[in-house]
């Protein structure tokens, strides 16, 4: 008698033990993709699992056949009980988004799709559906402008359309009341304040230059003078050759590029943002440096940063500077 409860003991022991004893030996992430099977789940947990053989056993017990797809942070300590309802069930774990400046929308669905399930085809398709921008008064050009850089919380599966509303709706939070009346105050819509923060971003690595050169641009605004912003000629450019064309100098023909873009040839901003941009330029532009400042060119003793003028003179005088030193250093393009 005795005997039977020594063996009905060790075996009720071990049958715990397959079920609820510690499987998983160090937390880890397990992508769990639409075609895995059992068998091959199981593959994968086997290098954080020291129960990986009883794994299925405990599945066929739960009459488990099918995982959910997902991402899934499994934690040390977990059992195979626990494993299988989380895989069954779905229980994913979110992870963090982020993308920063992204030229093109296409650059973007491409930045993303790194990062999730989905590839960035589907992401394009769902950012540039027609119904989508209608609804929203958006075109292909100007929907980067809901893409505010930051990090956001995604699960990995997300659809596209679902992380496409999710961005329009931080987009619209973004732009509070307290920012709204900021661009109220200089005139301008959230529209026009993202497509000068862009030419900003664009003109500027030095956040604390961003309120200075938005003012400088504010300043022409208000005289009525043409921008005459290289970044926009840079875009120009880029539409003609593609996005991979390298610009290291901005050439008097360039200027003559016929295009809505031009803000040479053309007064006032252009049609839409030129590239994404971040927080820091936006506010830039919502928060500018009041001066008499007209003119900016590139600082030849200050690499990275600007010279700015009130006058053309002085403006002539920084641009030949600029010149001579793009000529001895034979950039060219």
């Amino acid at each position: 008698m005795g005997f039977f409860l020594i063996l009905g003991g060790i075996l009720g022991y071990n049958y715990y033990q397959k079920i609820f004893g510690k499987a998983i030996i160090k937390e880890t992430v397990l992508y769990v993709d639409v075609s895995d099977s059992l068998v091959d789940v199981k593959e994968k947990i086997s290098h954080f699992s020291n129960k990986p053989n009883t794994f299925l056993w405990v599945a066929a017990k739960k009459n488990v056949s099918k995982f959910k797809k997902g991402r899934y942070v499994l934690k040390e300590g977990m059992s195979n009980n626990d494993l299988i309802n989380m895989l069954r069930s779905g229980w994913q774990t979110p992870l963090k988004i982020s993308f920063n400046n992204q030229d093109t929308i296409e650059k973007l669905a491409g930045r993303i799709s790194q990062q999730l399930e989905t590839d960035s085809i589907s992401l394009l398709n769902a950012f540039t559906d027609k119904k989508f921008l209608s609804v929203n008064n958006l075109t292909k050009k100007s929907v980067l402008q809901i893409f505010i850089p930051n990090t956001y919380e995604f699960y990995w599966t997300v659809s596209p359309e679902k992380f496409r509303a999710k961005m329009l709706v931080s987009f619209k939070r973004f732009w509070n009341e307290t920012r709204l009346q900021k661009a109220k105050a200089l005139k301008l819509n959230k529209e026009e304040v993202i497509t000068l923060a862009s030419i900003v971003h664009k003109e500027t690595a030095q956040e604390f230059e961003r309120p200075i050169v938005a003012g400088l641009y504010l300043n022409r605004l208000k005289k009525g003078i043409p921008l005459q912003a290289d970044p926009t000629i840079i875009y120009c450019v880029k539409e003609v050759n593609g996005q991979d064309f390298v610009v290291k100098r901005v050439l008097n023909i360039d200027l003559e590029i016929n295009s809505p873009y031009n803000t040479y040839k053309n007064r006032g901003l252009p049609p839409t943002l030129i590239a994404m941009p971040d927080i820091s330029a936006i506010d830039a532009v919502l928060n500018p440096t009041k001066h008499n400042y007209y003119y900016m060119c590139a600082s030849v003793d200050k690499i990275g940063y600007h010279e700015f003028a009130k006058t053309l003179t002085q403006h002539n005088r920084n641009a030949a500077k600029y010149q001579r030193w793009l000529n001895r250093h034979r950039i060219n393009r």
